[in-house]
């Protein structure tokens, strides 16, 4: 059976739990009665034997012969063959087993011990329980054992215990065959939700456009944000994790491998004061109201649900141990990471192909995404190719995604920022901040092209429709604070423009 492989192949040391047992002065969880009321019932009750098989394996089982008698009982079902004494009987004679297993008598004395076949669903959930306990030990005593060897990297070590703490836990829970009817309920109950709520029912991106597109960034969904260099992605990036954690306190974590903290800190005040970038950076000296206005409007960004991590070269096994700690602490429901292709692959592709490790990247980003269910947007450069060809409008497409095919493949949705005056298509003035954001793949919905403007002195994004608002509401006005530390809105002074 391909669960059964999967759990003997392993690279620690088999782990022998009578010896380790003994070693701590414990027994290892086991139920042997409960192992032979349901050999028993088995071999009595025709009506348990899919139930039994459907829900356990043999390592459920912990006295080597009662594993061995359910394997023969495995043999038996995968032959089309019923189950009782007689065949069970032939069947471990077949292998060379009947001896091992204490002989006809032992499996007498199974047929004999039943308490009711009507428990057996009672006697399988403990059986369960034993085994995971089981699979705990074993797997605990292998990171032991693999912590003290100095040749295994820490990041491929932390990796390797989670996932072998999962696998234990996931080898023993099943999940069930469901019928049509209550999946269209479930589908149902989804859609009136849908009807009922505002529009977006995943996390906002804070562009009403782009929104009704995608209804939010949908959980378990991979979405690659890609541009030409020096376009705007990390703007755009900061911008959507401001508007989802300071506009709907929504906790978002943002993995920066280029810029560090300082630096995204520093422009997301730009963006939030509309303050000018020079004067942000202190090439330009501020105004005393300047700073009570800086003051006055970082205070919802200071307190928002934003987590930035700026290890550079982040490896992707470290990556996904720090969001499953943040989806676990924090609430975290969105991720992004600024940009995929600066990430470190796995340690055992690290001397192969680029294209290879991006597409290693690209598949533990998904896999993360789907195992934790949050959206993960992860940033990424376009290949040469997509800044030399001629024709279509000079507009990226899916082919330009750099290095990998795989990412297209992987990803649910691809969006391209497309600034037409960037490249030279455009040489009036007017065009200057004209932006496009381009759904070039959609899985689970339209594709399209939004118009926006790239305000890069505020690196702010915003809809055309906005515009005059977003003007009218980034003019900064001096204050003339009050002695409870408030700053009123209607204070009187020159307006700086920008």
């Amino acid at each position: 059976m391909p669960e059964t492989k999967s759990r003997t192949a392993k690279k620690s040391p088999q782990v022998n739990l009578e010896a380790l047992g003994l070693e701590l002065g414990n027994k290892p969880p086991q139920a042997l009665d409960v192992e032979r009321a349901v050999l028993g019932a088995m071999l009595l009750e025709p009506s348990c034997v899919d139930q039994v098989i459907e829900e356990l394996s043999p390592e459920c089982f912990y006295d080597p012969r009662h594993r061995t008698i359910f394997e023969a009982m495995l043999g038996l079902v995968a032959a089309h063959n019923p189950i009782d004494i007689v065949t069970v009987s032939a069947r471990l004679v077949s292998l060379g087993k009947l001896e091992e297993v204490g002989g006809a008598v032992m499996l007498t004395d199974l047929s004999e011990n039943v308490g009711s076949a009507s428990h057996v669903e009672f006697y399988v959930k403990i059986l369960k329980q034993k085994a995971i306990q089981r699979d705990l030990i074993t797997a605990s005593h292998e990171i032991i054992h693999d912590s003290y060897d100095e040749s295994i990297d820490v990041d491929k070590l932390v990796d390797s215990a989670q996932s072998k703490i999962y696998r234990a836990i996931d080898n023993n829970v099943k999940k069930d065959v469901q019928e049509i009817g209550s999946i269209i309920n479930e589908a149902m109950a989804s859609i009136q939700e849908m009807q009922t709520a505002t529009g977006v029912n995943g996390v906002p991106s804070g562009f009403a456009k782009l929104d009704k597109i995608t209804m939010g960034w949908q959980k378990s969904d991979l979405i690659i944000l890609a541009a030409r260099p020096s376009v705007g992605k990390t703007a755009f990036a900061l911008n959507l994790a401001r508007n989802a954690a300071v506009d709907h306190n929504m906790p978002v974590a943002f993995f920066s491998l280029e810029m560090s903290n300082i630096q995204l800190a520093k422009r997301l005040m730009t963006t939030e004061t509309g303050l000018s970038a020079d004067k942000i950076k202190g090439g330009v000296k501020l105004e005393a109201y300047e700073w009570q206005q800086m003051e006055y409007k970082l205070k919802g960004l200071s307190k928002a649900p934003l987590y930035i991590d700026d290890t550079p070269s982040l490896p992707v096994t470290e990556f996904r141990t720090k969001v499953k700690a943040l989806v676990k602490n924090k609430g975290v429901r969105l991720v992004i990471v600024d940009y995929l292709q600066l990430m470190q692959s796995p340690s055992d592709l690290k001397n192969g192909m680029r294209e290879q490790e991006v597409a290693a990247i690209s598949r533990n980003l998904k896999a993360t995404a789907k195992e934790l269910n949050v959206p993960i947007i992860a940033l990424s450069q376009l290949s040469r190719q997509a800044v030399q060809r001629t024709g279509g409008s000079g507009k990226p497409q899916l082919s330009d995604l750099r290095e990998s095919g795989s990412i297209e493949q992987d990803a649910d949705m691809v969006l391209f920022i497309h600034r037409p005056d960037y490249i030279g298509l455009s040489e009036d003035p007017a065009d200057k901040e004209k932006t496009q954001i381009i759904i070039a793949k959609h899985r689970n919905g339209e594709t399209g092209e939004i118009e926006m403007l790239f305000k890069g002195e505020k690196v702010r994004f915003v809809e055309l429709e906005d515009t005059l608002a977003a003007h009218a509401m980034n003019d900064v006005v001096p204050f003339a604070g009050n002695d409870s530390g408030d700053y009123p809105f209607d204070s009187i002074g020159p307006a700086n423009e920008f």
